[in-house]
């Protein structure tokens, strides 16, 4: 719904991922300012470094933690006053362990869905009223191919993402009102640490290809896309396996 004009500052919540970093890149090449807010305060100065030399853009790191969430208030307060002209958000963070690692240690639960999900969630709805004060700007919520559908690989995390989806449904709903979209991107398997070394990866893409996607898509104003598109093909396939077939498979 929205296009994207100049005078605009793009939030990167989870900023030290490599989809992160490739986003920002694609946005302060349009000349846009980024804030990038995560945990590593280290990889995010480079980043803020390596995007204003190559852009004559303004990068800032800010320290942002998913998980302490009762600091998310203050965190959006001083996002309020830290950007300038048109905020858009662009939230990437998630805990991906691998399933297998979840089933033995039942204790990696709380945190993988905390940070995918509910960290998600309490940040964007503390940033969605500056937003709607603002009547502009755009959010991209990363999702994943995953919550498509539970799957015994990865349903922990699957299920969080399936969570962030339908919490992206409502919230899209809501600013569409003051003029704001919302785009629910869904990657599938992409070329970053969270999936380095992991099993039964293929068809993977790079970061800077998502990036690409993500950001035409976001100035066609898409409410959902699928990262490499052909995902949209097999998720529905995937999607579509009957229940009695589906607990059967290994994948």
């Amino acid at each position: 719904m929205s296009i994207q004009t100049k005078n605009e500052t793009w939030l990167i919540l989870g900023a030290s991922s490599s989809l992160a970093r490739a986003f920002a890149a694609e946005v302060a090449g349009q000349g846009h300012d980024v804030i990038l807010a995560g945990r590593d305060q280290d990889d995010m100065a480079a980043t803020a470094t390596d995007l204003t030399a190559r852009f004559d853009i303004k990068a800032t790191p800010t320290a942002f933690d998913a998980m302490r969430m009762e600091q998310h208030p203050t965190f959006a307060a001083a996002i309020d006053a830290m950007a300038a002209g048109t905020l858009n958000i662009f939230l990437v963070f998630a805990q991906m362990p691998e399933q297998d690692d979840i089933d033995a240690d039942p204790t990696l639960v709380v945190p993988t869905v905390t940070a995918t999900y509910s960290g998600a969630v309490s940040v964007l709805h503390c940033l969605a009223p500056l937003l709607e004060q603002r009547q502009a700007g755009h959010v991209v919520i990363v999702g994943s191919v995953a919550g498509d559908r539970g799957r015994i690989k990865n349903y922990v995390y699957g299920s969080a993402k399936a969570g962030l989806h339908a919490y992206a449904q409502g919230l899209r709903a809501r600013l569409f009102k003051s003029g704001i979209g919302v785009t629910t991107v869904k990657p599938g398997f992409l070329d970053t640490a969270m999936t380095w070394d992991a099993e039964g990866m293929f068809l993977v893409s790079s970061p800077q290809a998502a990036a690409a996607d993500i950001n035409k898509a976001v100035t066609k104003g898409k409410d959902v896309i699928y990262t490499p598109r052909f995902w949209w093909v097999i998720m529905t396939i995937i999607k579509h396996i009957p229940e009695a077939i589906m607990k059967k498979l290994a994948f």
